[in-house]
C-alpha cells in the first residue's frame, strides 16, 4: 500500500469517530472553544439544579442517578450531560455552607491557567517534554524556598501531589541520611537493616529507627513509615496540649527514652497547621531538639504554610526555616485546583538518594549540554506542570493579594468561633488566646438539651450520637457540609464538628446561618 493510500485509510478510520480533535497545535484552541463553552454552560446548569452546597440525596440515591446517566449517555451529548451530572453531584467548596475540609474553592485565574496545562500536556520528567515548564517550576521553587526562609541557592524541591507525597519524601530522605550515617550503609540501595544484624542501628543491639510526631499529626506519617519499611509502630506519638500542639517536654522525654532503649531517632515531624484546629507545633524548639539528638526535622506545613503569605500570621511559623524539609499545599490555603503540593529541602545535597538517571529521559550528556531534568527530584516519572497555575496566581495577585485572602479567612474563622460561643446550644472547643482560631478552622459541638443517661459516659455517648447524626442529616437534606472529627483520647464525648473556612468571600452572616442550621439539625435529631 502506498503512503497516500495509508494516509487515506487513517482518515477514513477516524472520520466516523466523534471527539477526535486534539487540544494542541495551531488548531487546538479552535477545537477547544465550543467544548469549553459547553462545559461552562453545563457547570452552571448543574450548580443551579444542585441549589446548595451538596445535592439533597442519600448516598444510594445519588449513586443510582450517576449510574443511570453514565449508562445511558452516548456520543456528542456525553460532555455536557456528564459535566452537568458532576456539577450537580459535587460538594461545592465555593458555597458558604460547604465548610468541612481543607477543600478550597479555587481561584478562577488558577483554573484558567490549569486549562492551559491540560491542553498542552507538558510532562515534567524531561526537558524535551516541557522546556518552558521546567524553567518555570525551577523559578517557582526558588521563590517558595525564599518564602519559607531557606537560601534559594542552597535549597531544592519539587511539585508534589500533596502533603502525603511530600511527607513520604521528607521521611524517605530522613531515613536515608540519618539511618545511613548510623549504619554506614546506603539505605536506598541495601534496604533497612534488620534490627540486631551486622551494622546495627546504633550502639545497642536490637536498636530500631524511630519517628516522633504529635498525637495530632497527619495519618500520612504512619503510612510513610509503613511504605519505607520502618513499620507504623516506628512512629512514636507525642502528647499534645489542650490546643493540640505537641508538648516540648513530652518530646524531650520521648527522645530520652529512645536513647535509653538504644533506639535511633531518625526524624521529628512537626506539624504547622493540624487538619482539625490548625494547631502549630513549637517549631524552633523542635529544631533545637532535632539538632541535639541528630534527627531530621520535617515540618508538615501543608495547611499552615499558607500563613507565610500573611504578614500578620507568618510569625506563627517562626523556626520553619530551620527544618531539613518542608511540605506545603497550595490547594489548601492557597486557592489552587488540586494538586498543588510543594516539597522543599534546606540543603540540596540531602536530596542525593532520590537522584535517578534514565538514559531515555535525562542522559548525562544532555545535562552537560545545558538541557536540565527534574526527574531526580520526584518520586513520580510522568508529572503535570502544576507549578504553572501557582506561578500565574502569584504573578496575578502577588504575596500581598494572597495574604489578604488568608487574613480574610482568618478573620471569618474568628467571627465564627465567637458566634459559636454566643449560642447556648453550641460548645466551642478551647482555642488559643481569647477564643480565636489559630488559622481558619475551629471545633465545636451541639449540646443536647436533655441528656437522660444514667451516667456521665452515657450522656457523653448520647452527645456523640446526636452530633454525628445531625451532620449526616445536613448532608442528606443538602443544607450544609460540616466536618466531623474526634479529640485525642479514649471513650465517649470526643466527637466534634468542624468548620474550615477557606472562602474569603463568605460573610459573617452566612457563617451564622450555617451555625443556626447546625442547631436546627441537632434539635431535629433530638426529636427523632
Amino acid at each position: 500500500m502506498t503512503t497516500e493510500a495509508l494516509g487515506a485509510a487513517v482518515e477514513e478510520l477516524l472520520r466516523p469517530v466523534i471527539g477526535t480533535a486534539l487540544s494542541g497545535g495551531a488548531g487546538g484552541a479552535a477545537a477547544l472553544d465550543p467544548l469549553v463553552r459547553e462545559v461552562l454552560g453545563a457547570l452552571a446548569e448543574g450548580a443551579a439544579r444542585r441549589g446548595g452546597p451538596v445535592a439533597a440525596a442519600s448516598p444510594a440515591d445519588l449513586a443510582g442517578g450517576v449510574a443511570d446517566t453514565f449508562g445511558a449517555v452516548r456520543g456528542k451529548e456525553a460532555l455536557g450531560r456528564l459535566t452537568e451530572l458532576l456539577a450537580h453531584g459535587s460538594a461545592d467548596p465555593a458555597d458558604p455552607a460547604c465548610a468541612a475540609h481543607l477543600h478550597c474553592p479555587p481561584l478562577a485565574v488558577a483554573v484558567a491557567a490549569d486549562l492551559a496545562v491540560s491542553a498542552l500536556n507538558p510532562s515534567q520528567d524531561s526537558w524535551d517534554q516541557a522546556p518552558a515548564a521546567t524553567v518555570l517550576e525551577t523559578l517557582l521553587l526558588e521563590e517558595m524556598a525564599g518564602l519559607v526562609g531557606y537560601d534559594p541557592a542552597e535549597a531544592a524541591g519539587v511539585l508534589t501531589s500533596g502533603g502525603t507525597e511530600s511527607n513520604l519524601m521528607g521521611l524517605m530522605l530522613a531515613r536515608d541520611r540519618v539511618l545511613g550515617a548510623a549504619t554506614g550503609r546506603q539505605i536506598e540501595l541495601t534496604g533497612v537493616p534488620r534490627a540486631g544484624a551486622g551494622g546495627s542501628l546504633g550502639p545497642a543491639a536490637g536498636a530500631r529507627p524511630r519517628i516522633l510526631a504529635s498525637a495530632a499529626a497527619h495519618f500520612s506519617v504512619q503510612r510513610a513509615a509503613a511504605l519505607l519499611g520502618l513499620g507504623e509502630d516506628a512512629v512514636i506519638p507525642v502528647a499534645v496540649d489542650s490546643q493540640l500542639r505537641m508538648k516540648t517536654g513530652a518530646l524531650t522525654a520521648a527522645l530520652e527514652r529512645c536513647v535509653e532503649r538504644g533506639q535511633l531517632p531518625v526524624a521529628i515531624v512537626a506539624t504547622a497547621g493540624t487538619t482539625d484546629t490548625g494547631a502549630i507545633d513549637p517549631l524552633r524548639e523542635c529544631a533545637e531538639l532535632a539538632a541535639r539528638y541528630g534527627a531530621w526535622l520535617h515540618v508538615d506545613a501543608a495547611y499552615g504554610g499558607g500563613a507565610l503569605l500573611s504578614d500578620r500570621l507568618a510569625p506563627l511559623l517562626d523556626g520553619i526555616e530551620l527544618a531539613d524539609s518542608v511540605s506545603l499545599d497550595w490547594h489548601k490555603l492557597g486557592w489552587q485546583p488540586a494538586a498543588a503540593g510543594i516539597f522543599l529541602v534546606r540543603k540540596s545535597e540531602t536530596y542525593a538518594s532520590l537522584a535517578r538517571r534514565a538514559v531515555y529521559l535525562n542522559p548525562a550528556d544532555d545535562e552537560e549540554a545545558g538541557y536540565p531534568s527534574l526527574l531526580g527530584l520526584s518520586l513520580r516519572t510522568t508529572r503535570r506542570a502544576d507549578a504553572f497555575k501557582i506561578a500565574v496566581t502569584l504573578r496575578t495577585l502577588g504575596r500581598e493579594g494572597l495574604g489578604r485572602l488568608v487574613d480574610a479567612c482568618h478573620e471569618l474563622a474568628v467571627a465564627g468561633a465567637r458566634a459559636v460561643a454566643a449560642r447556648p446550644r453550641l460548645e466551642l472547643h478551647g482555642q488559643a488566646g481569647a477564643g480565636e482560631p489559630v488559622l481558619t478552622a475551629f471545633l465545636f459541638r451541639y449540646v443536647p438539651a436533655a441528656l437522660a443517661g444514667a451516667s456521665a459516659d452515657a450522656d457523653a455517648a448520647r452527645a456523640d450520637e446526636v452530633n454525628a447524626a445531625l451532620r449526616r442529616r445536613l448532608l442528606r437534606e443538602g443544607g450544609a457540609v460540616v466536618g466531623r472529627t474526634e479529640l485525642p483520647g479514649e471513650g465517649p464525648g470526643r466527637v466534634r464538628l468542624k468548620l474550615t473556612l477557606l472562602n474569603p468571600h463568605t460573610t459573617v452572616r452566612e457563617v451564622e446561618r450555617l451555625l443556626d442550621a447546625v442547631v436546627a439539625a441537632g434539635m431535629a435529631e433530638e426529636g427523632a
